[in-house]
């Protein structure tokens, strides 16, 4: 009798066990939460989505404690960089009070450049983004990459047409502008994230199991 007594409240401290074991997978550790994005200066802070290609920017914080305190600086990468590491911005901002905040306006010259995002109680590495710069395409491309009007004007003897200047100035400026010379092997969204996963079901499923054994136990010993 005491051996099914005891075996059914095992059972039940097991399945209470399980059942917390998500709650505390889940759980966030105290100022390692948050996520820190690379926004182009034309988009709004409240889109959760990372930019790696932009002109002037700005920088934007999720999800980060209550009123915590950010220090950030970039550096300058490879390939673009004359000497990788080599920090070319800093700045520093106070969160709201819900763990959200963005800098103000940035802009650095043409390249490959990456964000480190430090904040009161970091317990693991900075936060950071890999990001690319490139005013130059993003305002319609620079001199040499637009066909010359000229020679448009030429590859058409055609008489009929009634205005060939403006045809042929249209049809190159359209094509520089959706051209993209910025490199693409360098970009990259290799921020720290956190949070874990656990398997929610299966935990619960052994928990209910354990549940329904002891409970089988309590009334097999009642009929004894």
């Amino acid at each position: 009798m005491r051996t099914l007594t005891r075996a059914g409240a095992l059972s039940a401290v097991a399945a209470a066990a399980l059942f917390s074991a998500p709650v505390a997978a889940h759980a966030t550790v105290p100022g390692d939460n948050g996520t820190v994005k690379i926004h182009d200066a034309t988009t709004g802070e409240e889109l959760k989505r990372n930019e790696p290609h932009v002109c002037t920017f700005y920088l934007d914080a999720f999800g980060f404690d209550a009123v915590q305190q950010v220090d950030w600086h970039i550096e300058a990468w490879a390939p673009t960089a004359a000497t990788k590491g080599e920090t070319v911005k800093t700045g520093a901002i106070t969160l709201d009070s819900d763990g959200h905040g963005r800098t103000e306006d940035l802009s650095l010259p043409d390249g490959h450049y990456k964000l480190f995002w430090n904040f009161d109680g970091e317990k693991g590495a900075a936060k950071h983004k890999v990001f690319w710069t490139d005013c130059k395409d993003s305002q319609g491309g620079g001199g040499g990459t637009t066909p010359s009007p000229s020679a448009s004007s030429s590859a058409s003897p055609s008489p009929s047409s009634s205005s060939p200047g403006s045809s042929s100035s249209s049809a190159p400026s359209s094509g520089s502008a959706s051209a993209s010379a910025s490199p693409q092997g360098g970009s990259g969204d290799d921020l720290a994230e956190t949070g874990n996963g656990a398997p929610v079901g299966l935990l619960s499923g052994v928990a209910a199991a354990l549940v329904a054994g002891g409970g089988y136990l309590v009334v097999r010993r009642r009929k004894a």
